[in-house]
């Protein structure tokens, strides 16, 4: 009881968030960077709790700029299935290769996520050696929020919110509607970050999990529909100022009981998969002592995400290649 009450303190700043905003949406990415806190060593949790709120908000920073920030959108997914059977396992590890072998256009259709948390890796590592606080904590909001899209399976496929099965708006049911509804009762505890001697195969691994799950996905969803008349699939709930239709919370539990908790099991993994990168990206930075830096961002660094958060809320948005819905 202890452990379940310990977690809803978590979840519950939440909440009122994800009632507010239809976007591991913005709920579940913000949950996932808070939990990924808890699993980090005694040299850096102390900094990062300090920084927790920002480390929440900042987790949906890379969806706010995804539609309105060029080469943004590809970095969220990756469409297995259009390279072909097994591609999960013969894909090339290296963009540089990658890219030698379909051409960088071709990439960024399909989405980069591995390659692009590899490239953050790379990037958080630095700025623990130059011990720059500022860029510590901005990568690791993103990364953070990159590593959390890999683990889910239906930023893995073509049929990313089941356009092309008659199944629209899976997706914002699968990693959004689920979590809202029963996260609170999840177990969630990962245990503690482990340093990762290959990143790359360590990110490449989560896409193969995830993209296993995309039959079971689709075809429970699809099940599930031939049972339920329209009106018990869906129904209506206050948000806010407005009455929007949801999922019904009957369908939503059911469907969640035919996944055997694979969301609940999907979101513990991603938790431990992002300390496990910021962990990582810690030890390769030369396991700097953190309480030597300023434990906030500097005026600059708040500065400069006022002016992002403008930028986003006033552009107007843009069509992004592939999984725009």
């Amino acid at each position: 009881m202890k452990k379940y009450g310990y977690l809803l303190l978590i979840c519950l700043p939440l909440l009122f968030v994800a009632r507010q905003a239809q976007a591991w949406g913005f709920f579940g990415h913000r949950l996932l960077n808070r939990l990924a806190v808890y699993t980090l060593p005694p040299g850096m949790i102390g900094f990062y709790k300090a920084n927790i709120d920002y480390l929440t908000v900042n987790a949906t920073r890379p969806d706010s700029r995804r539609t309105v920030v060029p080469g943004e959108a590809p970095k969220h997914f990756l469409d297995v299935d259009r390279y072909g059977d097994s591609a999960e396992f013969k894909l090339p590890r290296k963009y540089a290769d990658a890219v030698a072998h379909y051409g960088e256009d071709s990439l960024l259709r399909h989405g980069i996520v591995p390659w692009n948390v590899v490239s953050m890796k790379n990037q958080l590592t630095a700025a623990f050696k130059a011990k720059d606080t500022d860029r510590i904590l901005s990568l690791s909001a993103d990364m953070g929020h990159y590593v959390a899209d890999a683990c889910v399976p239906l930023h893995t496929t073509r049929n990313y919110n089941g356009q092309l099965t008659n199944q629209r708006g899976i997706h914002g049911l699968w990693e959004s509607r689920l979590p809202e509804l029963l996260s609170a009762d999840y177990d969630l505890f990962s245990g503690k970050a482990e340093y990762l001697e290959r990143p790359s195969d360590a990110i490449w691994a989560a896409i193969v999990r995830s993209h296993a799950a995309v039959d079971s996905v689709l075809r429970f969803e699809k099940q599930l529909t031939a049972e339920y008349q329209e009106d018990q699939k869906f129904g209506y709930e206050q948000r806010g100022s407005q009455t929007v239709r949801a999922y019904s919370r009957e369908f939503s539990k059911t469907y969640h009981a035919r996944l055997n908790g694979q969301v609940e099991r999907q979101l513990r993994y991603a938790a431990a998969l992002i300390g496990d990168f910021w962990f990582t990206c810690w030890v390769d930075g030369g396991s700097p002592d953190l309480r030597q830096l300023p434990y906030t961002p500097s005026t600059k660094e708040q500065q400069r995400l006022e002016l992002e958060a403008k930028q986003t809320a006033g552009t107007p948005v843009s069509a992004a290649p592939g999984h725009d819905e």
